[in-house]
């Protein structure tokens, strides 16, 4: 029995046979379906809305244009409210069965920004265990859990306000590891080298790793790191990778 570290699943549960066993303990960072995938142009967001709007949006996203971004969506909702809705709420549903069904018998969860936190929490099984702001106990190993990303003009289901976020993170006292769905706010963990920008940190992490020194944190969300390991003092810092596709696991234990 191994214990495994994955962020960023976006729908690829039928990866997880390769790098999880049954028998293996998996914590899970956040982000378990696929909204958009912009490199392949797949996902909810196409199913729905179709290739050439799904185009426009992340053209208009690309350019920091999040207002004229969401008014294409809305324009394609208008008149269809609750229809888009349903379709949203099915979508979802389908993916959380999905990967959920795929996922080990002892798995530790947390949920990322592009995740809904309802759908999750209604679907999920017995052998998950949904551990934000929860500290456990592995290996003789105290690893705390934050989830949940923090807000950005996307506006998006998964953001929570910065001060729960922060509220959650000193709740958990001292822990030997602390894993998160977002990265600490250090330039080269936010800083995205495909997309060009840096995408939001959490400076509330980065102080907790500073004062308490855990000896690892593990994150994801910035699916192309400038760099995915560098170290706050003694403590090892580490993207745990764009699972969707890396397709790899990190080992803890």
């Amino acid at each position: 029995m191994s214990i495994k570290v994955i962020s960023d699943l976006h729908g690829a549960h039928e990866a997880l046979a390769d790098e999880v066993r049954p028998h293996d303990t998996l914590l899970l960072l956040g982000d378990l379906i696929n909204v958009i995938d912009y490199t392949t142009k797949d996902g909810i967001l196409v199913e729905i809305f179709g290739i050439d709007a799904v185009n426009e949006v992340i053209g208009l996203r690309a350019q920091r244009k999040f207002e004229e971004a969401r008014s294409v969506m809305a324009l394609r909702r208008k008149g269809r409210e609750a229809e888009i809705a349903a379709k949203f709420q099915l979508a979802f549903a389908k993916q959380y069965r999905e990967v959920f069904a795929a996922l080990p018998r002892k798995t530790y969860l947390i949920l990322g920004n592009v995740d809904s936190p309802p759908v999750a929490h209604e679907l999920l099984p017995d052998h998950v265990e949904m551990v934000d702001g929860k500290v456990i106990e592995l290996e003789g190993m105290k690893i705390g859990f934050v989830g949940g990303g923090l807000p950005t003009p996307l506006k998006i289901a998964g953001e929570v306000p910065e001060e729960e976020f922060d509220a959650k993170l000193e709740g958990l006292g001292e822990v030997d590891i602390i894993c998160s769905h977002v990265p600490p706010d250090v330039p080269e963990l936010t800083f995205d080298v495909i997309a060009n920008r840096h995408e939001r940190g959490s400076a509330g992490l980065a102080e907790y790793i500073r004062r308490v020194q855990p000896d690892r944190a593990f994150f994801g969300h910035i699916h192309q790191p400038l760099c995915s390991s560098v170290h706050i003092g003694r403590t090892h810092c580490l993207n745990a990778g764009y699972f969707r596709h890396t397709r790899r696991a990190i080992t803890l234990a």
